[in-house]
């Protein structure tokens, strides 16, 4: 198959040696043609040094601020050439074969707007059985925006097999076409962390594009390497995230039927877990992730 352009586009905050784990296991694929971006989240270290001597074929950026997952990818974006960007979390192992796998898709479906791989979590984590993290998902529920992970935790005994429509790309690797973003825009910054590729699938599909899983391609992906599982920041972000992104993307009936939901439900419940599980910084971040939404989205 022809083999066009592809901008590899990570995102490096405090984590040069996962970072270059990622870099050695790019330097094993078959697939050549491509660039590799990482932009730097303004580490406490600027490791750019180390990255240019040992990693000369990429382009690394220091910003000067952390702008987030899609502040940082879209400065990926504006420095990248490819034809098709290739966006992967640092904590990932791209497999041989995914790239070309992927490209096939967009050259067999001119009307795919954005597609994930098959994503399984990192063998390291799980005794090296292939467990699947992300084989496709649902679409957001109405009442609680919340959305099923399609396939996450099985084993993976290649059950999903066929590439197919799904409702949102998982973050941690997903490939566009250059000319979807020139269309629909970059990713929203709006958001900073967690929810920016659902919304950014909203407006590729509201765009007449289609948003697919190819299980073919294959990536490992150490889940929760960045913030931490059980992270205030991930509470933070979630439940802030949540509520923008059905402030932008749904109608005005929607919008009611789940802010009475979230008072009624989401707002009692949440409180208490984290109450009766003495989880006081939590408690601290949930409901900062509410006011952000009624303060006019001042951090």
């Amino acid at each position: 198959m022809e083999q066009p352009l592809v901008s590899i586009i990570s995102i490096n905050f405090n984590q040069i040696q996962v970072t270059t784990e990622l870099l050695e296991s790019l330097r094993n694929i078959s697939f050549r043609n491509f660039e590799i971006i990482i932009v730097d989240n303004c580490s406490t270290k600027n490791s750019t040094h180390l990255i240019t001597n040992k990693y000369p074929e990429v382009n690394y950026i220091f910003c000067e601020k952390n702008l987030g997952f899609s502040g940082g990818n879209n400065v990926g974006i504006r420095a990248s050439k490819g034809e098709y960007l290739f966006f992967v979390n640092n904590d990932t192992k791209v497999e041989d074969g995914c790239i070309e796998t992927l490209l096939q898709l967009f050259l067999s479906n001119s009307d795919l707007g954005i597609v994930s791989p098959r994503i399984c979590y990192d063998l390291n984590q799980t005794n090296n059985k292939q467990i699947i993290q992300y084989a496709g998902s649902t679409h957001l529920h109405p009442l609680t925006a919340r959305n099923e992970i399609i396939g996450d935790g099985q084993i993976d005994n290649r059950q999903y097999n066929k590439a197919e429509e799904t409702a949102y790309v998982h973050g941690a690797a997903m490939m566009i076409k250059r000319e979807i973003i020139d269309e629909v825009g970059v990713m929203p910054e709006e958001y900073f962390l967690y929810y920016e590729e659902l919304d950014w699938c909203e407006q590729i599909r509201n765009a007449g594009y289609k948003v697919y899983v190819e299980p073919n391609a294959l990536v490992f992906h150490k889940d929760s390497f960045t913030v931490g599982e059980n992270s205030t920041l991930k509470t933070y972000y979630h439940t802030r995230n949540r509520i923008l992104f059905v402030r932008r993307n749904r109608s005005l009936n929607q919008i009611m039927i789940f802010y009475l939901f979230l008072i009624c439900f989401t707002i009692p419940k949440n409180t208490l877990v984290f109450l009766k599980n003495r989880e006081w910084g939590h408690v601290s971040a949930f409901y900062k992730g509410i006011w952000w939404n009624l303060v006019g989205n001042k951090s």
